[in-house]
Order: C-alpha cells, then sequence, then structure tokens
C-alpha cells in the first residue's frame, strides 16, 4: 500500500488532472444524484470511493478530501493527522520522527505539489480541522453538493409581535 502510495505522488500530475475529468463528470451527475437521493446513494458511492481512493491514496475516508491540495499525498496518513504542514519533528531524510520509516506525507506532499500546477499555492490554503461527522462519508458526492447548492431564499421577516390591548387590524 506505502508504495502505491508513493507512486500516487510521483505521477501527482497525471492523478490530478485525472480527478479534475473525473470531477466534472461528477459535476454533470448532479440531477441523477438528486433525483435517485443523495443519501440513497450515499453508502455505496462511499464505497466504491474508499476501494478506488484508498488503493491508490491509502485513503482514511474521512470525508473531507483535499488530495488535490497536498500533490496527492493524503494528510490523514501522517500519524499525527496534520492537515497543514510538517511538524516540528521531521528527520533530517525527510522522514517522519513517529515513524522513521516512513516518509513525512508533508514531504512527500510537497513534492507532488510541484507536479502539479499551482499545488505548492494550494498547499498555502488553511485546511480546518476534520469534521469528524463526515467519516466514512463520500467526499466526491459532498463536492457535488456543494458545489450544486442553491442559495438559500432570503428569511422572511418575522411578523411584528401584536400589541396588548390593541385593537385588531381590519383584513
Amino acid at each position: 500500500m506505502y508504495s502505491v502510495r508513493l507512486w500516487s505522488v510521483r505521477h501527482a500530475r497525471g492523478m490530478n488532472a485525472f480527478y479534475r475529468g473525473f470531477e466534472a463528470l461528477l459535476m454533470r451527475m448532479h440531477g441523477l444524484f438528486r433525483t435517485l437521493g443523495y443519501e440513497r446513494i450515499e453508502r455505496p458511492v462511499a464505497a466504491v470511493e474508499k476501494a478506488v481512493k484508498g488503493a491508490l491514496f491509502d485513503c482514511r475516508m474521512c470525508g473531507e478530501c483535499v488530495l488535490s491540495s497536498t500533490g496527492m499525498s493524503c494528510p490523514m496518513n501522517c500519524p499525527k493527522t496534520l492537515r497543514n504542514g510538517p511538524c516540528g519533528g521531521v528527520r533530517a531524510n525527510g522522514n517522519c520522527e513517529v515513524k522513521p520509516e516512513m516518509r513525512c506525507v508533508w514531504v512527500e506532499a510537497y513534492r507532488g505539489g510541484q507536479r502539479i500546477p499551482g499545488g505548492i499555492e494550494a498547499m498555502r490554503q488553511v485546511q480546518f480541522a476534520v469534521d469528524q461527522r463526515l467519516q466514512g462519508r463520500s467526499s466526491w458526492l459532498r463536492v457535488v453538493r456543494e458545489r450544486h447548492a442553491e442559495p438559500s431564499p432570503p428569511a422572511a421577516p418575522a411578523p411584528a409581535p401584536a400589541k396588548r390591548g390593541s385593537p385588531k387590524a381590519a383584513p
């Protein structure tokens, strides 16, 4: 699994290009997903996503995938699950302080980011802590839902409370 993860980072440009095309396909399927019901298709899509991304990236199915922003190196593979860069314990050889036999995922992320146009700049974006409620859910479906979210209608103003003792207004 580890060697495939490193292969994915070495081929980050092609993997990112493939994902952009795949993402465009998913966006076009929004109508079908909405008709079938996002919640209804969540489990089968998440199972496929887990199989594909698990094999290629050692995916942890956090539900908030940032692979294209981290050079195709999943930050959830960091023993400390750091999402915004390496810890202070990266060894001189680029290996992890917790697992000395493993390359730091952020060293690999930087290498992968160099291969993707705009990849290093994307790594500068702050990633918030993972929402644990999304664990095991499909990030593919989440992206489609978020991009196709219709703006909420403005909230109607609350009716003014009637004053006590005042006569009712005529309809």
